[in-house]
């Protein structure tokens, strides 16, 4: 994909719009808009780079906050007018401070982010850290834990305790996700799983 292949002759300026979109939880953080330039240098540093137009210049996203845009995929819509761009942001996206410009729901697929917690957990085994312990012990001890949160679940949920349940519930998603990732294995993999199996 070049910047050519897209269609900008109804675009405002010749400019792309841009959707970013954090690549983890999938919410959409910002719209921002590249020239050839910006597009070129996303691709080949793989940091996002737009063009604005109040400034009329470039500007790599980061480039004075630290807050960097990574981009993981990126993907032309149907008519080759608009990027959607998938990335993992470094800090918060917006000049307020907050993860995103749009104010949704702060922790909605809060799981996604969940799933990279203990990813990192497993590369870098920091000490003290209950997940290392769980990663330490290996598969025999995470998936014995799984079996106890669920059978934890399962008690709360007959008992009709819901407080208690969806506390319980909680144990068991983290308890599985530390076993996906001890597998080799993630929610997308999961996601994939059911969707095959979804008619």
């Amino acid at each position: 994909m070049t910047f050519d292949d897209f269609k900008l002759d109804k675009c405002a300026d010749g400019l792309l719009p841009v959707i970013i979109q954090d690549d983890n939880t999938l919410k959409v953080l910002m719209l921002g808009y590249m020239n050839r330039e910006a597009f070129d240098r996303t691709v080949a540093e793989g940091k996002v780079t737009f063009f604005s137009r109040s400034r009329g210049c470039l500007w790599t996203k980061g480039e004075t906050s630290g807050n960097f845009l990574n981009v993981v995929a990126m993907y032309p819509d149907c008519d080759m007018d608009t990027l959607l761009i998938r990335a993992v942001p470094e800090g918060p996206t917006c000049h307020r401070g907050t993860t995103a410009c749009f104010d949704t729901r702060e922790n909605e697929r809060f799981i996604g982010t969940l799933q990279s917690c203990i990813r990192q957990r497993h590369r870098d085994m920091p000490e003290g850290s209950y997940t290392t312990h769980l990663f330490t012990k290996g598969v025999n001890k995470i998936a014995q834990k799984v079996g106890e949160e669920a059978v934890e679940t399962v008690i709360e949920a007959v008992d009709g305790n819901k407080e208690r349940f969806l506390y319980e519930a909680g144990d068991l998603v983290y308890h599985l996700l530390v076993l996906c990732e001890q597998m080799g294995l993630g929610i997308e993999d999961l996601e994939e799983e059911l969707a095959k199996r979804h008619k």
